[in-house]
């Protein structure tokens, strides 16, 4: 193949979308070129290209274009040129990726585990993000889990972190925590680390459609639709766990529970409903950026302490996941563009069975 095709999203209008096909660029001399074969597709991305511009996840895979972008996305891909001396023809390897067939990196910082991707506009972004790992010696990676890994593990490192930041903080005094959007994958995620915290009452917020997923995931003590908020009692003392990011729905809880000890911004999965938090009663929405709270539990422990807590709760939460008798998540897998495409407007409308975990590629086999 010598073109690349790559989904774009218009900024300001996310379910307008095009595909853009361009011939491959010829690679500088450091440079390596990457065939994306598998990503994930999540209400994450969503939460991506609804913070776009706030948190600069347009800035990954920039089109040229100021109307138009690439949302990131978590997967795997195959080095299938090379002009750098470090990275080999044939290498997998598991990272942040656009929603394209290619990729071009400019390894940087190479070491046994991975490397960073030093091209010019992605200096100022988080080093997180930029970091690509080698599947051979990745302590996460095993070929049979590609496709669990692709779609939970950067969402299960935001929920364990969300969990850990919770109890760093002594969950604010409170003991019920409301985590909206409860159906998704962070959000049930996080409520599977709180589930594992004594005297705390786990609380999940979903739609009527999602009410009897989300119970028969186990992970809640109690899950009421968005207009049940009345059946907790005003005076609970509780954190709100906000991955739904719909303004109307954080304004009743500001102004319901006077008790509400903090209010924490994941996501923006409820993309129509997205508004600012200005002028809410209560305490003020902060948002959550997970690469701060890696920061500090590397400070704190170590990179290899920190390695071996996440390693050790992600392989508990992956076997929960997939257990056979009553699998959490089944994988789904669509290829091609036009399948991009068309799986990109299901979850973005939240019209996907949350039960479902999409697996695309642009690159159809043959």
């Amino acid at each position: 193949m010598t073109d690349t095709t790559t989904l774009h999203v218009r900024k300001q209008h996310l379910s307008d979308t095009r595909l853009h096909t361009a011939p491959q660029p010829d690679l500088a001399a450091g440079q390596v070129r990457v065939a994306v074969e598998s990503f994930a597709l999540t209400s994450n991305n969503i939460t991506y290209a609804a913070f776009g511009d706030a948190m600069s996840y347009w800035q990954f895979w920039p089109t040229g274009d100021a109307d138009w972008g690439v949302v990131p996305v978590w997967g795997f891909a195959t080095v299938c040129e090379s002009q750098h001396p470090g990275v080999a023809v044939g290498e997998r390897l598991y990272g942040y990726w656009p929603m394209a067939s290619h990729a071009v990196l400019q390894p940087d910082r190479l070491g046994p585990q991975g490397f960073t991707d030093a091209a010019p506009h992605r200096a100022g972004l988080h080093p997180v993000y930029n970091q690509l790992l080698r599947c051979a010696t990745d302590p996460f990676y095993t070929l049979d889990t590609e496709a669990v890994q692709a779609l939970l593990r950067p969402l299960y490192m935001t929920s364990w972190l969300i969990d850990d930041f919770l109890a760093n903080n002594a969950f604010f005094g409170a003991d019920v925590m409301l985590l909206s959007s409860a159906s998704s994958k962070t959000a049930y995620g996080t409520a599977f680390q709180l589930a594992q915290r004594p005297g705390l009452q786990v609380v999940g917020l979903t739609s009527a459609r999602n009410r009897v997923f989300c119970e028969s995931l186990g992970c809640y003590s109690q899950v009421l639709t968005y207009d049940e908020l009345e059946q907790l009692p005003a005076s609970a003392a509780c954190v709100y766990v906000d991955f739904a990011g719909n303004a109307e729905l954080r304004r009743d809880i500001h102004t319901r529970f006077a008790a509400l000890a903090y209010s924490c911004s994941i996501g923006g999965t409820h993309v129509e409903q997205l508004g600012n938090a200005k002028d809410l009663p209560g305490p003020r929405a902060t948002l959550f950026f997970a690469p701060a709270q890696i920061k500090k539990r590397h400070t704190d422990w170590g990179a290899a302490v920190l390695g071996q807590k996440l390693v050790g709760a992600w392989q508990v939460f992956a076997q929960r996941v997939t257990d056979p008798a009553q699998p959490w998540l089944v994988v789904q897998q669509h290829t091609g563009p036009q399948a991009v495409q068309a799986a990109y407007a299901q979850v973005l409308a939240g019209q996907g069975d949350p039960r479902l975990g999409y697996m695309l590629s642009m690159n159809v086999p043959g």
